[in-house]
């Protein structure tokens, strides 16, 4: 964290999500020990099958792998209420705001739930998820549905950003800037740049979804313009 804030002024956003596999204690412990601007945050219990890798790939590098995936046939992907409240009252002290991850419609009225209790402060920046099976589809209707939802629920307090899925990262990407909101892309999402083309690295991916956004009439917000948009603390505020 001390070498990338070095090298950079990007706001850097620490998972609070994990994996499947961690306690929320441990999961929660890197933002509140680090205290960034952002954390992410998902807003709901879910099974998260990516079993159906298993039909694509026959061999694997690693031998965690294979049974990693065929576990996650009956792995839950725990957020209880009690889960999401735990890890919003640990970084209550700390000024981080979150990446509210919402892998499906119910996500969105959790998250009304916790403002209405005065947990979550606007503005909210809403991280919607697509094609994590399992978990919201990605066909266009679904990407409408999700920000109708949204913008009913939450008006003019929420900024709006998606992320697609494997090969549907771009195509979900272009339609979210069409509607005006914001992108997430990476490795972690999606290992392709194209049809049957696996991307170089994350800068690969960053830069093909700039010239989409360019090419559709939008502009990427510096670092400053995002910690505005999104009222964060600052990067002189964290403790790393």
């Amino acid at each position: 964290l001390r070498v990338i804030k070095q090298r950079s002024d990007c706001v850097i956003n620490i998972t609070t999500g994990g994996a499947a596999t961690m306690s929320v204690e441990e999961r929660v412990k890197p933002a509140a020990t680090f205290a960034p601007e952002v954390a992410s945050l998902n807003m709901g219990s879910m099974n998260f099958g990516l079993y159906p890798m298993l039909e694509r790939f026959k061999t694997f590098e690693h031998d965690w792998e294979l049974p990693y995936l065929e576990g996650s046939r009956d792995r839950i992907f725990r957020n209880t209420f009690g889960d999401i409240e735990h890890i919003l009252r640990t970084c209550a002290e700390n000024g981080t705001r979150f990446e509210i991850e919402c892998y499906d419609i119910g996500h969105l009225y959790t998250l009304a739930h916790f403002v209405e209790r005065g947990l979550v402060k606007a503005p909210f920046f809403v991280q919607s998820v697509f094609g994590i099976l399992g978990g919201i589809g990605t066909h266009p209707e679904d990407v409408a549905h999700m920000k109708r939802t949204a913008d009913r629920l939450f008006g003019r307090d929420y900024h709006w950003s998606v992320l697609g899925a494997g090969r549907s990262q771009l195509p979900i990407a272009t339609q979210a800037i069409a509607l005006g909101g914001n992108v997430r892309v990476g490795l972690e999402d999606s290992l392709w740049i194209g049809k049957g083309q696996l991307a170089k690295s994350n800068a690969e991916q960053v830069k093909k979804v700039r010239q989409i956004i360019e090419g559709l009439g939008a502009s990427v917000a510096t670092p400053d313009e995002a910690r505005q948009i999104l009222q964060l603390k600052g990067g002189d505020k964290v403790s790393f």
